[in-house]
């Protein structure tokens, strides 16, 4: 991992950004004039390639290995960032898993619903937790929650908690930061084509969900890393502490 902090205005970390959705909101945040922690948990060539991406357009990225659910990572995480970079700006709280065969509440093995709250839960919290200690001053934190929390689906019971504990998360925190002009939200895709949301479904529950939505398409990672510069611009300066269901209207 190499970088410059020199002329490093604005650096944002993007968790589980080595593909899909995370991926897209790196390059989008990139183009958009920020330095990029690509952090991955495993897929290290794919983060690489990420960087690679940013880096041949002109921008600045480093590749950041980090387990989320690993307290002990995380606060790794920050300092790699902060070496690299000089400082934490915006946090994108993206890392998330999701079992492909989404079995019902009774169904679930402990396993399945420890690993769950590993990732999503304990690893938002443990983001967050450094981000309230390091970000500068009007920095912006995006969480990710699901659009399944309206839509109540069979099989999502326990991905649903998670997430729901994300928007706890995220409207109590806004209120801990006062003092400290920092805006937290989080934002709630609806079906979206990624590897994530794809595995495990056949064609014919793939194009049931694509009709869901009045917009009578999947969404797709750049519709969601559009919605995640929008609420790390200054154009969402009065928002905070919300949640955004970008989901083409399926909820």
């Amino acid at each position: 991992m190499t970088a410059s902090a020199n002329n490093v205005t604005q650096a944002a970390i993007v968790t589980g950004a080595s593909r899909g959705i995370g991926a897209a909101i790196a390059r989008r945040l990139a183009q958009e004039g920020y330095a990029v922690v690509v952090n991955y948990a495993g897929q290290a060539e794919e983060a690489q390639a990420v960087v690679q991406s940013i880096t041949s357009a002109g921008g600045k990225a480093v590749a950041v290995q980090a387990d989320v659910s690993s307290s002990t990572a995380v606060k790794q995480l920050f300092d790699d960032s902060i070496k690299a970079f000089g400082r934490v700006d915006v946090l994108i709280n993206n890392a998330g898993i999701m079992p492909p065969t989404l079995p019902a509440l009774a169904d679930t093995d402990d396993d399945t619903f420890d690993r769950l709250f590993a990732v999503n839960v304990k690893g938002t919290f443990n983001t967050l937790r450094e981000a309230g200690a390091r970000l500068q001053a009007g920095g912006r934190i995006v969480n990710f929650s699901t659009s399944v929390i309206g839509l109540a689906l069979p099989g999502y019971a326990v991905y649903g908690a998670t997430k729901s504990a994300v928007e706890t998360f995220t409207n109590i925190m806004a209120k801990e930061l006062r003092g400290k002009n920092i805006r937290i939200n989080a934002i709630a895709p609806g079906p979206t084509a990624t590897a994530l949301f794809l595995n495990g479904k056949t064609p014919e529950t793939i194009e049931r969900m694509s009709r869901m939505a009045p917009l009578e398409r999947l969404g797709t990672p750049q519709d969601i890393a559009s919605a995640v510069a929008f609420l790390v611009s200054d154009n969402s300066a009065w928002v905070n502490g919300q949640t955004l269901r970008a989901n083409g209207g399926v909820v």
